[in-house]
């Protein structure tokens, strides 16, 4: 009897989570903080969308992503659009990555997240340099070490909603 049992029970409905989650990622990214610490403010928005993409494929796709980037780009005053390709184009590379993979590791997406990152900051890099604006690799490149050590965290808060 307890196999029939589970087969009925109801899975878990990650929507409010997903929402959660976005409303306290923004929250992170436009918190004021120091001048001198903003730089090392981890690319929480990317964290979190390449999690849900990575752990919840049927509810979040490209078109999560590319919402996701359109908001980052709107709370961080940037370009219209840059965040939202640089998602857009995570999430393609991220789903080839994974399409073939039954049991996604925590080690597994730690390095996925890490290739992720570090693609995201060369391509604002490449983007902000084509376009004139003046890109401070010391300024800009400190993201990805507190970004690469925040994704257990992440990890860590929302793992019981992946499938």
């Amino acid at each position: 009897m307890p196999i029939a049992r589970l087969s009925f029970e109801k899975r878990k409905d990650p929507l409010w989570m997903i929402i959660t989650s976005i409303i306290v990622g923004s929250v992170f990214l436009v918190y004021p903080i120091a001048y001198e610490a903003s730089g090392w403010r981890p690319s929480i928005m990317l964290m979190i969308m390449l999690f849900w993409i990575l752990y919840q494929p049927i509810w979040c796709g490209v078109w999560f992503a590319f919402a996701m980037g359109i908001f980052t780009d709107l709370l961080l005053d940037a370009p219209l659009g840059l965040n939202a390709l640089s998602f857009v184009l995570l999430t393609f590379g991220t789903r080839y990555l994974i399409r073939e993979r039954r049991i996604l590791t925590f080690a597994n997406s730690w390095v996925i997240a890490v290739i992720a990152i570090v693609a995201h900051l060369t391509f604002l890099w490449i983007s902000q340099t084509i376009s004139g604006i003046h890109f401070s690799i010391a300024r800009h490149w400190q993201p990805l070490v507190t970004s690469i050590f925040a994704w257990p965290i992440v990890y860590y808060c929302l793992h019981k909603w992946r499938i």
